[in-house]
């Protein structure tokens, strides 16, 4: 098949290098302009950009496709299909029914659980024991369109983002492959998602991972699972912001404070919270290193 495909960050590299390995045509790739990064600020290429450069793809980069002549661009490119994945750009109609088959999204949730930015770290946040990858017809709403494919992957109570993203890559290049198939062959099968069932897991900023002490252990775990490895759940400590890399609840019946010391040793520091304590195995002070248990016991005795 003649394929568009549209994606920006690193997670979009994987199913990008699918294709590319594959028997399909790339036509052109579709992502987000380059942006500022860094001390400097220098303009740098998405991840996406990045690959297709490698392998010399034709690239357009958009702002959005208001201009007619970015509209007439991508109906040049004749393709069969287009998919998309964390594009970053809400496509209109006049963009979803250009290629032949339509666009198809890839999404990292078992739709209509968990539509937009961010599923797998809401998924662990609210506790979910499974998620998956959903691949999606697209239509004008936010994730609403129909499902041509799905396949689950477990969540267990040690996973993090990252250990799911990993499990979910694999997962998604080969249900790509699969539908693509599907779709050539005119055996896919469209199932209309019910929106009694629908959440929404908006984007994660920066001061969603701030730890309360007053929290519940499972909560604060919870926390530090979902939000690694970006953006890194974190806490006040005599005014550092210390980032918490690694951690697990223990049963503590210590009458201390939430917020309080209770333990410091070589596996650990050990922190009350609101039903029992927090004990951080990995940590981070502003301008150092991430640091193990061991590492933090010799470094920072008298900071805890």
């Amino acid at each position: 098949m003649r394929i568009i495909f549209a994606g920006t960050p690193e997670i979009a590299t994987i199913p990008l290098q699918a294709l590319i390995d594959s028997q399909h045509q790339i036509v052109a790739v579709y992502t987000q302009p380059d942006r500022p990064a860094g001390r400097g600020k220098k303009l740098l290429p998405s991840a996406v950009k990045a690959l297709a450069l490698q392998h010399h793809l034709p690239i357009e980069q958009p702002e959005n496709f208001k201009l007619e002549e970015d509209r007439e661009q991508l109906k040049s490119y004749q393709a069969d299909i287009m998919v998309v994945m964390a594009y970053g750009l809400l496509l209109p109609v006049s963009v979803l029914e250009a290629p032949k088959f339509g666009c198809i999204n890839i999404h990292v949730s078992l739709l209509p659980r968990w539509r937009g930015a961010a599923p797998v770290q809401h998924a662990i946040l609210a506790g979910d024991t499974e998620t998956g990858v959903t691949i999606m017809q697209m239509d004008k709403g936010l994730d609403t369109g129909a499902i041509l494919n799905q396949q689950r992957c477990e969540i267990t109570a040690t996973d993090t983002s990252q250990t799911i993203y990993d499990c979910l890559e694999k997962i998604s290049c080969e249900l790509l492959l699969k539908t693509l198939s599907d779709i050539e062959k005119g055996t896919v099968n469209l199932v209309t998602q019910n929106n009694l069932y629908a959440t929404y897991a908006h984007k994660i900023e920066k001061q969603h991972a701030k730890i309360a002490w007053t929290e519940t252990s499972e909560v604060i775990d919870k926390k530090v699972r979902a939000y690694f490895p970006a953006p890194v759940a974190f806490f006040e400590w005599k005014s550092d912001l210390v980032r918490i890399w690694q951690g697990y609840p223990v049963k503590s019946a210590s009458e201390k404070l939430p917020g309080s010391v209770i333990e410091f040793n070589k596996q650990g520091v050990t922190i009350k919270t609101s039903d029992g304590a927090y004990c951080i195995t990995r940590l981070q002070f502003p301008g150092k290193n991430p640091l193990s248990a061991h590492e933090m016991f010799n470094a920072y005795k008298s900071k805890f």
